[in-house]
């Protein structure tokens, strides 16, 4: 009966110790871990990180290099949802529900924009609304109101 090593160190484990500078990967600058690529992350993709470019496009996409611009304090994107008539049309039924009044949407949050046509009655409740918006849905008969009150009559 042989008996047989269930597990042998590996050479690199076995090279640490006194006087093994190298561990056996021949000069010292080489296998130098993250020191030899500048730390971890990040680090080391300033001016000359030719050697990460592959890496960082990778990760974080094209737009990493180069520059980004600014926008001053008071420049404040605006975030209000907005919808066309043209996606209103060709989603219906994802939008509302047909009544006998005509087609009943809810869009309580959006602003409603006029691009498209408009072929059915739409009974649309929603933020606010553009005038091209209000006209094309009162030329087919439709409405739009707003939280709560109905379109002004001008």
């Amino acid at each position: 009966m042989s008996l047989k090593k269930t597990h042998k160190r590996k050479k690199y484990s076995r090279a640490h110790g006194r006087k093994m500078g190298t561990a056996g990967h021949g000069a010292r600058k080489k296998h130098r871990s993250s020191g030899n690529r500048g730390g971890k992350g990040m680090a080391g993709t300033g001016k000359r990180a030719d050697q990460k470019k592959t890496l960082v496009l990778k990760l974080y996409g094209n737009s990493y290099f180069g520059k980004q611009g600014i926008t001053s304090r008071g420049t404040k994107r605006d975030k209000r949802d907005r919808i066309n008539l043209e996606q209103i049309q060709s989603n219906l039924e994802k939008y509302g529900k047909k009544t006998s009044k005509g087609w009943e949407i809810n869009l309580e949050n959006y602003k409603i924009l006029g691009d498209g046509e408009v072929k059915e009655k739409l009974i649309i409740t929603a933020k606010e609304a553009s005038q091209s918006a209000r006209e094309k849905v009162k030329e087919k008969g439709g409405e739009i109101i707003f939280e709560g009150k109905k379109e002004k009559e001008e």
